[in-house]
Formats: C-alpha cells, sequence, structure tokens
C-alpha cells in the first residue's frame, strides 16, 4: 500500500508554524525585533557554564537589516523568503542568525516540496544548533511521508527521522517558554510537537512494517493533537488491520472518513470492508 502524497495529510502546525521566525531571546543584538516562537526556535535548559564571559560581537547594523527583512517576510510568500535567506546567507556566511535563517530556509523549502534542499538547510541549521526541536520534528516528520522504498539510502532515512523525533521527545520536557507567550499558549505548543513526533515515529515504524508499535505511536499522536492527521488517522487503520483487530481498524477509517482529505473516500471504503470482517470473526471469550 502507498501511503497518500505528503500534501494531501499536511499537519497544521498550530500558533507556531505560522512563519515566525523569531531568535533567541536574550541575544543583546535582537532586542528590538519581534519576540520568539517556540515553533521556530525553540531553547533548552542548559546547565550553568564555568566557562568566562566572552563579550557578544558587536552588531552590523546591514547585517541586523538583513536578517529583519527576512524575518519580517510574510509567511505564505515563500519565494521572497528563499531569496532573501539565500542572499543573506550568501552575503553574511559566518552570520551570528545562520541557524534562524537555516531554520526559516527548512520550512520554507518545505512549503515549496523542494525537499532536498529542505534538508540540506536543516543539516546546516541543526550543525549550529543541534536541539532545535522544531527543525528536528518538522524534518523527522517529513521524512517517513516523503519515503521512497527503492531510495538506496531509504533505511539510513528512517533512522535519522527516528533519532531526530527521539530526540526531540527527549528534549520537550526541558525547553525554556519564550517570554511572549502565555504559559496556556507555551503548553499547546509543547503538546503538538509531541503529538506531531509522535506521527513522525509512528510512520517510520509503518515504513518498516512494525505495524504493532506502528498503531501506539499514531494513537498517542491523535490523542494529543487538537487536530489529528487524516492520514494518522488512515495508517493506523492500515496497522490495525495487518494485525487483524478489525473493529479498532474500522473505527479509525471511520475517524479518517469523517475528515476531508485525499484519503477520505479511500477511508470510507476500507472502513467498511474492514467492518465486514469484524463481523465474521468469532466472538472472543469473556476473561
Amino acid at each position: 500500500m502507498n501511503v497518500p502524497s505528503i500534501r494531501s495529510g499536511i499537519r497544521i502546525l498550530g500558533i507556531l508554524l505560522a512563519g515566525s521566525l523569531a531568535v533567541a531571546p536574550g541575544l543583546s543584538a535582537q532586542q528590538e525585533q519581534k519576540p520568539p516562537s517556540l515553533k521556530q526556535d525553540t531553547q533548552t535548559k542548559q546547565a550553568p557554564s564555568a566557562a568566562p564571559q566572552v563579550e557578544p560581537p558587536k552588531s552590523d547594523p546591514e547585517e541586523d537589516a538583513a536578517y529583519k527583512a527576512f524575518y519580517d517576510v510574510k509567511a505564505d510568500a515563500l519565494d521572497q523568503r528563499i531569496k532573501l535567506g539565500e542572499q543573506f546567507l550568501q552575503r553574511y556566511p559566518n552570520s551570528k542568525y545562520g541557524s534562524q535563517v537555516y531554520a526559516g530556509l527548512t520550512q520554507a523549502y518545505y512549503g515549496k516540496e523542494q525537499y532536498d534542499k529542505m534538508y540540506a538547510a536543516a543539516d546546516k541549521a541543526l550543525a549550529l544548533k543541534p536541539d532545535n526541536v522544531d527543525v528536528l520534528v518538522l524534518v523527522g516528520w517529513v521524512i517517513p511521508h516523503n519515503y521512497d522504498p527503492n531510495d538506496m539510502d531509504a533505511d539510513r532515512r528512517l533512522d535519522k527521522a527516528e533519532g531526530y523525533l527521539t530526540h526531540a521527545l527527549a528534549l520537550l520536557p526541558t525547553v525554556v517558554k519564550p517570554d511572549n507567550m502565555t504559559d496556556d499558549q507555551f503548553a499547546k505548543a509543547k503538546t503538538e510537537n509531541t503529538a506531531m513526533a509522535h506521527s513522525g515515529l509512528g510512520l517510520v515504524d509503518f515504513r518498516r512494517q512494525d505495524w504493532d508499535k506502528s498503531a501506539k505511536e499514531l494513537d498517542q499522536a491523535v490523542k494529543l493533537s487538537a487536530k489529528p492527521d487524516q492520514v494518522d488517522y488512515f495508517v493506523m487503520g492500515r496497522d490495525l488491520q495487518l494485525l487483524k483487530r478489525y473493529a479498532e481498524s474500522a473505527d479509525a477509517y471511520q475517524k479518517c472518513a469523517q475528515m476531508p482529505g485525499g484519503v477520505q473516500d479511500r477511508c470510507k471504503q476500507l472502513g467498511n470492508d474492514v467492518k465486514k470482517l469484524a463481523a465474521s470473526q468469532p466472538a472472543q471469550p469473556k476473561p
């Protein structure tokens, strides 16, 4: 079975992926910019360092202005964001804003479905900031959706996705709340990131044909997310069908069929099929 194109099951990333490209709070050259968004530049708690304090580099007004121009681009102006981001990195290859720009380009390339460029930008973003939860989750989620079993690197890519998502789940409990977010917004943001990470892991397990593990991960994803992904229900239905848990499979397909999207009709059909299989199963003895 071929999982539908990623564009048919894109998760709405909520208040956090609306185009914010803010940087980590507390950097002296960025105090006049818009406050940071967890989805774009998540921070994690770090142990105090005994190293001597190093004076931050002096601000370059032209560099700051170029970054602000990139940052201020509207979320849906992907071509403009890519153009300004690429120009910025060419002009300022060692910029203090490098990780944020690469992270922003990761999202923009994703929006344009330029996955090779997305992966390359993400690698550079994570080389500069390995604990960027937003990049880890997004790329880890995309890889198993945008999957080619004939790719010689397919297994390696799945391993990479699993590593990213597992690392993100370990980091999320330590994420520091940005000053511009309310406690409620922050809690919802972390929950959605957690849901998306479990969604990605569920797809990784599905690609590896580990139906039981996949179903468990996807069950966590749909329970956590305020707006569950239709594809998660679709794949979970398939997992449970292959496990011959037909009644549970029918329930997952039914929930998928109630959501508008590219697999709605397919879920209706499969749901009817597994209902017949459930009805033909012998009743399980009561414990």
